[in-house]
């Protein structure tokens, strides 16, 4: 699996069928501490994920193993929307601050 950062979107009038209704997200991959790295993947959005959010991609055969991909010509695909991310017992990474930390600003 990936770990990325939706940077942005592709949009294709003229493709295969198996695509059509398909957003197509452009995936910058991070570090474990959520930096980005200069890897991209194009890759079918299986799950509603947007621009900015921090994402996990499948590449290969597995791309297509999703219930929305399932044989269709992919080879990339966001599987899931991260909500936080815990690297050595320290917090990295956490989508929606908690309400006590908003409080405090």
């Amino acid at each position: 699996m990936i770990l990325g950062k939706v940077v942005g979107t592709v949009v294709s009038t003229q493709k295969d069928e198996g695509l059509e209704g398909y957003k197509l997200l452009i995936v910058q991959s991070v570090d474990m501490e959520v930096k980005l790295i200069p890897s991209y993947v194009i890759a079918a959005d299986a799950i509603g994920a947007g621009v900015d959010e921090i994402v996990f991609v499948v590449t290969g055969s597995s791309a297509r193993l999703t219930a929305n991909t399932k044989n269709k010509p992919v080879d990339a695909a966001v599987v899931g929307i991260v909500d936080s991310l815990e690297v050595g017992g320290k917090i990295v990474f956490r989508k929606c601050p908690e309400r006590s930390e908003q409080a405090k600003v």
